[in-house]
């Protein structure tokens, strides 16, 4: 990377009032990762927040602009263009198998689904007993049920209950599965669709639980810890993404933690703003793309995406 290159990033991470890692250092490499030396590049910046990356079937890829209300696709060839308006501060997205897409409206407090013929629509507005406050990330299992995370807006309440909650298939009426954890943010299900594990945007600890046939969960329990947050600050858990060796890929505010399929610790990929979410995408999966503010980046890995629509 120039010098030039080093001084705009870094401007640009002052300029969004951030702490940008130690680009100077060469990172050593996470063996069946990502080489050493390889280091994430941006596509594009000048957006306001970015958030929710999914890739599609043809290997493009849609993310959010959370702050500008609109959803983008950049395309195999690197276009980028705009796939919604009036997302209403949409984050998370996730594809069904019909290619409808899927979006987490934190200010709409709904899941809304984009048709592929351009129209949306509400998929659930949750109950009268359990409204929503603001849904943040979603993925859709086989059988076409949403799992999805609802942390509140910011700022924290102290006391407030929120919720991870299962919408079955064709179902217009959420089931809360989890009310337990303090800020429940990023999630995915592991590839064999067992299991499902959920992060903590205010704890270091990432859950698991067992998925029953109806879709709800059981014997939850410690995944993984992520590392090296200091004490006294949120980890900023957010977004995951999985492979196909089943390690899991989680945004944090040290960069993205990647974890093996026990949950033991492999390595931090450094960013050049703070990720707030990953994916993979592209024709071959082998290219992680990174949601980081005002930034989307994308890194070439060794390895591949897990072998699934979406993330």
């Amino acid at each position: 990377m120039s010098t030039q290159r080093i001084c705009a990033v870094l401007a640009a991470a002052c300029l969004a009032g951030l702490t940008a890692p130690a680009l100077a250092q060469s990172p050593s490499g996470i063996p069946g990762v990502v080489a050493p030396g390889v280091e994430p590049q941006l596509v594009q910046e000048g957006f306001k927040f970015t958030e929710g990356p999914v890739g599609n079937g043809e290997g493009a890829l849609y993310f959010s602009d959370i702050r500008t209300n609109r959803t983008y696709l950049l395309e195999t060839g690197g276009k980028i263009s705009v796939a919604r308006e009036n997302t209403n501060g949409g984050n998370g997205l996730a594809l069904t198998k019909d290619g409808h897409l899927l979006t987490a409206e934190g200010e709409g407090k709904r899941i809304s689904r984009l048709d592929r013929d351009g129209k949306v629509t509400t998929v659930t507005h949750g109950t009268e007993e359990h409204p929503f406050l603001a849904p943040n990330d979603l993925i859709v299992d086989a059988k076409g049920g949403i799992y999805f995370t609802d942390p509140g807006p910011r700022p924290v309440v102290a006391g407030r209950i929120v919720h991870v909650y299962y919408l079955p298939p064709g179902a217009k009426e959420p089931v809360v599965i989890d009310d337990k954890v303090a800020r429940p943010n990023g999630l995915t299900i592991t590839a064999d669709g067992k299991t499902l594990i959920v992060d903590d945007t205010l704890g270091t600890i990432v859950f698991a639980y067992d998925i029953q046939a109806d879709g709800t969960v059981a014997n939850k329990r410690p995944f993984a810890e992520l590392r090296d947050i200091p004490p006294g600050q949120e980890s900023v858990a957010d977004g995951l993404a999985l492979d196909r060796e089943g390690r899991i890929y989680i945004t944090t505010v040290k960069g993205v933690q990647v974890f093996d399929r026990e949950g033991q610790y492999l390595g931090t990929i450094a960013v050049a703003r703070q990720p707030a979410n990953v994916a993979f995408a592209g024709p071959d999966k082998r290219t992680l793309y990174i949601t980081a503010r005002e930034g989307l980046y994308q890194l070439t890995t060794l390895a591949r995406g897990v072998e699934r629509l979406g993330k």
